[in-house]
């Protein structure tokens, strides 16, 4: 549920709609949602200073209820 609606907060962010990806990964401190989006998008979606990406963790964080859940927004531009 969690990534449906990161994705869909996203999705209103960018240009590029198809390119993104959220992706879940649970890790033993907690939940992590990995989000992926077309590198020409990647500034809208951290924002000036963070802003948008610091919004972004503050909603997730009201709707995960108290769990622990950590956003990462991921640079596909470097090779891992």
């Amino acid at each position: 549920m969690l990534e449906e609606a990161l994705e869909h907060l996203v999705k209103g962010i960018v240009d590029h709609k198809d390119d993104v990806a959220v992706r879940r990964k649970d890790l033993r401190r907690g939940e992590v949602l990995e989000v992926r989006v077309h590198p020409d998008d990647l500034g809208r979606v951290i924002g000036r200073s963070g802003r948008t990406a610091s919004a972004l963790r503050t909603v997730m964080g009201a709707l995960a209820g108290g769990h622990n859940v950590r956003i990462d927004i991921v640079d596909t531009d470097r090779t891992h």
